[in-house]
């Protein structure tokens, strides 16, 4: 769930709370901020509406220390992966799993897989992942997961079959 205001895929606490009793409880609902007021996300993650935090922005250390002690998630920090101290500042995060992306989220574009392979912790995989590229994606760079977003839509609009083909290709590789 998108909860930063002004972004196309935004979607309000309460529209993410009614969609969030619709999964299943083995789909954790993750919750992406950018910037946000610890408070704010604190009160969205203890009112169950989210499963995981995702911190999009500039966040510290710091920032996510404090952040623990208002909330008993696990938080993901999202790194833009462009050069090998990129690499090496997401690798030392104190998140409990980092996102390793190549731009500002949503803007499609393939990430610098050399810089990547440099993190040695887990890691998330984004940025430009679509059916056709995540395997080998997978295959390359064998990352704990993987994350997409426009490259599984068409026309803006998230596409089945392109979320089918995407799924199966990753688990294949």
């Amino acid at each position: 769930f998108i909860f930063v205001q002004g972004r196309k895929r935004y979607i309000s606490p309460e529209t993410a709370a009614e969609l969030k009793g619709l999964l299943k409880p083995e789909i954790k609902a993750v919750g992406v901020f950018i910037g946000e007021d610890r408070e704010i996300i604190a009160d969205i993650a203890n009112r169950g509406i989210i499963d995981v935090i995702q911190l999009h922005g500039s966040e510290s250390d710091e920032y996510i220390a404090k952040l623990r002690k208002l909330v008993k998630l696990p938080i993901i920090k999202v790194f833009k992966i462009e050069s090998p101290e990129d690499a090496a500042k997401a690798e030392a995060s104190t998140a409990d799993l980092i996102l390793a992306d190549s731009g500002n989220g949503g803007t499609g574009e393939l990430g610098r897989w050399d810089l990547i392979k440099l993190i040695k912790r887990d890691y998330i995989l984004a940025g430009g992942l679509n059916p056709e590229n995540v395997g080998e994606a997978v295959k390359e760079l064998h990352p704990y997961a993987v994350d997409t977003s426009s490259g599984v839509e068409t026309d803006g609009l998230k596409d089945p079959d392109k979320m089918i083909a995407f799924t199966q290709n990753a688990r294949n590789a």
